[in-house]
């Protein structure tokens, strides 16, 4: 009995040690929302892109107008804000009700590992989009998305690193068949986004 009790109280401390070091708010239902956005996102950026180019299939062929990237841009600011917004309100929600603090040590870790690659990837990108460089833009989001989810995955809920080498794996795909690039940007970011959502929901936020 003194063994079993030994080995209780160790999984116990490791337990509390592994919840100490790691952002386990994180909701799952923001995740599928996260998608949802992505794939009206994504509908919207089809219309707008293919409006003038309704004979064009190729990426390479596009001709995209000034105004057509102003509203391409506004497109993606809002799914990325509504998401944020989402992500912060279901996770401080979640936080509450397991009496958590939302804003700790293993948030900021969580940010900060998963803002660098980001940023990174937001600002390459923004000189691509200068450039003209229109058909890597939804691989690269992918990419270094795909990075930054699994550079912070160790300071939450390691299903976030799955979902990370999936973007990766996406993302390479993409830069293979440049030609369906926002058919791979819906995948990911709206499909993915859903799928692993919805497992995370299940498997930690329902009790």
């Amino acid at each position: 009995m003194e063994a079993k009790d030994y080995l209780k109280d160790i999984s116990e401390i490791k337990t509390l040690m592994d919840r100490s070091s790691r952002f386990i708010s994180l909701s799952g239902l923001s995740g599928v929302l996260a998608g949802i956005y992505a794939l009206m996102g994504a509908w919207l950026a089809y219309k707008t892109i293919y409006f003038d180019n309704d004979s064009i299939s190729n990426y390479n062929d596009l001709t995209i107008s000034s105004d057509a990237v102003v509203q391409l841009f506004m497109i993606a600011f809002t799914v990325v804000v509504l998401s944020i917004v989402t992500g912060i309100i279901l996770s401080i929600k979640k936080a509450k009700k397991g009496n958590e603090k939302i804003w700790n040590s293993s948030s900021k870790r969580l940010v900060i590992n998963f803002a660098i690659p980001l940023i990174t990837g937001g600002i390459f990108i923004l000189f691509l989009i200068e450039k003209e460089i229109l058909n890597l833009v939804a691989p690269l989001t992918l990419l270094f998305y795909g990075l930054a989810c699994v550079n912070a995955s160790k300071y939450t809920l390691g299903d976030v690193r799955y979902l990370g080498i999936t973007m990766i794996i996406l993302g390479l795909l993409c830069t293979w068949f440049l030609s369906y690039g926002l058919l791979f940007w819906a995948l990911g970011f709206g499909g993915c986004h859903i799928v692993y959502g919805a497992m995370m929901y299940f498997k930690y936020d329902r009790n």
